[in-house]
């Protein structure tokens, strides 16, 4: 059985024994493949800012070992493109002023998403601290002329 048809399985399963009436289906979208949860309990499953949602899909795929991505009513989508948004906003800013800017602490995923939003972005670099925290702050800062790639 593929990855995404187990993930369905034991998401509709999870849910389902913790009361929720869910409706999950596989989206193919240009992000990729993800599972998509429609539920009238929506605000439950996603939690705060997204944090339930994060827990659910880190549990299913501990269980499945692969990585699947899942999403709540195209929450998580809507985030992402709000994210990649505020993120270019504030690299307009970095090139104007040509000063670092720091953002908020960032979990693993936002992280991932801002580095590529500015990757192939000639004027502004990403930087993360090397530890290993689960929240840590990425600084955009002007791009060194000999640096060709994110650090």
């Amino acid at each position: 059985m593929p990855p995404l048809d187990q993930a369905k399985e034991i998401t509709d399963t999870m849910l389902g024994y913790l009361g929720f009436v869910t409706d999950v289906t596989i989206d193919e979208s240009a992000d990729g493949p993800a599972l998509q949860i429609f539920t009238g309990e929506s605000e439950w499953l996603i939690g705060r800012r997204g944090e339930r949602l994060d827990d659910l899909q880190y549990l299913v795929n501990r269980i499945l070992q692969a990585r699947v991505r899942i999403d709540v009513e195209h929450f998580r989508t809507m985030r992402e493109d709000d994210l990649a948004g505020n993120v270019r906003g504030l690299a307009d800013k970095v090139r104007a002023t040509g000063r670092p800017l720091k953002l908020p602490p960032l979990n693993s995923y936002d992280r991932r998403i801002v580095h590529h939003v500015l990757a192939a972005d000639p004027d502004i670099e990403t930087w993360s601290p090397p530890d290993r925290s689960p929240l840590k702050q990425i600084t955009l800062r002007p791009r060194r002329p000999s640096d060709g790639g994110n650090t």
